[in-house]
């Protein structure tokens, strides 16, 4: 059963994440990842409320681990970083790492404020 849950939550996260990302990067003229930025960070609150919250397994399987893993991604957002050191816009590359992992950890913390307050 939690297998299936998962794949549900994927089935929804991974297709989220392809709209939000050319949505948001749609409306940028700019070489910086906001949308895999944007997915990032809306990922990092999800995940961090469901923990606050501590749900059930049921649910973690279902919108953590299936719709937010389907809906973050770590290797575009790698991928992306080294596509901004090889047109060498390096002050692009190091903003996406530094705003990326600090703003998600924000979020989780945030996330799980919320979370465990309700």
């Amino acid at each position: 059963m939690t297998v299936l849950l998962v794949f549900v939550g994927a089935m929804i996260g991974a297709p989220v994440r392809y709209l939000t990302d050319r949505f948001v990067q749609g409306r940028h003229d700019s070489v910086f990842p906001w949308g895999t930025l944007t997915v990032n960070i809306v990922g990092c609150l999800i995940l961090g409320t469901l923990t606050g919250a501590a749900v059930g397994t049921p649910v973690l399987a279902l919108a953590g681990t299936g719709f937010c893993g389907a809906l973050t991604t770590y290797s575009t957002f790698g991928y992306e970083t080294v596509r901004l050191l090889e047109q060498r816009v390096t002050l692009y590359a190091v903003l996406n790492v530094v705003v990326s992992v600090v703003s998600g950890l924000a979020a989780a913390l945030a996330g799980y404020a919320v979370g465990h307050a309700l």
